[in-house]
């Protein structure tokens, strides 16, 4: 069984590579650094021999960038089981005062890079009637909040293009499953202040997502919302 992480090398992304690698799943992974994205491929590698660890460097806002990931994927000549579109970023503001192209920046990032991908390979998935898509939303697509702007825009971006993906899947044998997780501890948090057991762990979404892959063929888990037993911050 093979997975491609995106925003592999930290976070939500890290936990699912580390979770999937242990349930023997090859892993293909990309993230920006290729320093960082290097190191977490060797501790994988290190830490699960049994399986393969592929890696590679990408900005995946860049179109371009993503065509090339999707054709190294395409070079290993092996199939796709699941895919997680994870790679993702912040910028904080509101609509009236953010800085012009904040918007831009985020749907290129956050929605545009798993249209890109997805498009470049699922027909693979469809060809075999096999496959599994996850794409890494947010709480934030459900409910506008202060300070989110853009960012909470293209995540309500990510939840439609989901949507109707799923929809568009359903006859191809292609599982879709949107996660919308609340807060959890990621690096983003660091030196915030908060306490990291007020919140959840990066570790629970990924045990959840992997539950999801593991169902039976006529089984699709189409959301899984998570938040703190307390709620969001």
């Amino acid at each position: 069984m093979n997975i491609l992480i995106t925003g592999a090398s930290r976070g939500f992304g890290w936990a699912i590579a580390e979770k999937f690698a242990a349930a023997g799943y090859n892993i293909f992974m990309t993230a920006r650094t290729e320093a960082v994205l290097e190191k977490a491929a060797g501790s994988l590698a290190q830490s699960f021999p049994s399986i393969k660890v592929h890696y590679k460097a990408a900005d995946l806002a860049n179109k371009e960038e993503v065509g090339s990931l999707a054709e190294w994927f395409k070079g290993y000549k092996v199939s796709l089981d699941v895919l997680i579109n994870n790679a993702g970023s912040f910028i904080p503001g509101s609509v009236h005062n953010e800085p012009d192209g904040t918007l831009q920046k985020m749907l290129d990032t956050n929605l545009m890079s798993a249209y890109h991908l997805t498009r470049l390979l699922v027909p693979g998935m469809m060809e075999r009637k096999a496959g599994h898509i996850f794409n890494i939303c947010s709480i934030a697509s459900l409910q506008a909040y202060a300070n989110g702007g853009a960012y909470s825009i293209s995540k309500f971006a990510l939840l439609g293009f989901s949507k109707n993906l799923r929809e568009e899947m359903k006859s191809h044998g292609v599982k879709v499953t949107s996660v919308l997780p609340g807060a959890a501890y990621t690096d983003s948090w660091k030196g915030s202040g908060i306490d990291p057991k007020r919140i959840m762990e990066a570790e629970d979404i990924a045990t959840m997502i992997l539950a999801a892959a593991q169902l039976s063929p006529q089984a699709c888990v189409e959301e899984i919302v998570m938040r703190p037993l307390l709620g969001d911050l």
